[in-house]
């Protein structure tokens, strides 16, 4: 790639990560929302069961705060595809598509932008949740689930791209999305240990990529992984990565 090329294409992802940030900082609302449904689990279902549920000498609100992170850090990268649709609407999307730019260097920028504020939100949570009184292992602990979330984030709204890619409305949008959130997140370890499954519920978490995601943030808050931490980076790797190609690979079949 010549310089010039390169020069463009890192305008155009910074741009499109910039005007992201923009509209998220001006959304507070969806801000606290993002935030409110997974602390509401962490502090009254995790405080709730805290003392009745035990997990390998570990307890259950420290099991489940990493699970907890992760899942904010779903629903705001997954609903973050939703930008497509808004500008799909305004007029904007047309504008995108005309440009002399890689699509795929535009959906790497709206997906930058939506994991950024996917990871912020998280590292929001994971604060929350350290004064609330969980108990993290370490703070570089702390540090190296930031890199995860990111991780995490960057796979699902690869996904969440590809899917808005396909549908014209937000209605039908937010209809995929919580008929697919939900099951990601209970057919997970967010909130159950994986030796404690039948065989056939085992089956279907272990081929969930938000299993992986969860696993590798509790190895880094609380070094109590189910799944060894080599499996679990491993999975949520190439989960990002393949859903990042397949996100620009929707993407550039988008039409205004």
């Amino acid at each position: 790639m010549k310089y010039t090329d390169m020069k463009i294409a890192f305008q155009t992802v910074y741009t499109l990560w910039l005007r992201e940030m923009l509209r998220f900082r001006r959304s507070k609302s969806r801000i606290i929302g993002s935030i409110a449904t997974p602390l509401f689990f962490l502090v009254f279902l995790g405080s709730a069961l805290d003392t009745a549920v035990d997990i390998n000498g570990i307890s259950y609100i420290d099991y489940m705060a990493p699970g907890i992170i992760a899942m904010s850090v779903l629903f705001s990268s997954l609903t973050g595809g939703i930008s497509i649709i808004w500008d799909r609407e305004f007029g904007y999307l047309k504008e995108i598509l005309i440009a002399p730019v890689s699509r795929f260097y535009t959906a790497l920028g709206k997906s930058v932008g939506g994991v950024t504020t996917a990871l912020i939100q998280g590292i929001i949570l994971m604060v929350i949740a350290g004064i609330i009184g969980v108990n993290y292992t370490s703070a570089w602990g702390q540090v190296l689930s930031i890199p995860i979330m990111f991780l995490i984030g960057l796979g699902f709204i690869g996904l969440g791209i590809s899917i808005a890619s396909k549908i014209e409305s937000i209605e039908g949008f937010q209809l995929v999305m919580t008929f697919l959130t939900f099951p990601l997140l209970m057919a997970s370890t967010a909130f159950y240990p994986l030796e404690n499954l039948p065989v056939w519920l085992k089956t279907i978490v272990l081929l969930n990529p938000l299993t992986y995601g969860i696993e590798s943030l509790r190895w880094a808050l609380i070094a109590d992984p189910q799944i060894s931490p080599f499996t679990s980076l491993s999975v949520v790797i190439a989960f990002a990565f393949m859903m990042v190609i397949l996100g620009g690979w929707s993407f550039n079949r988008v039409t205004s």
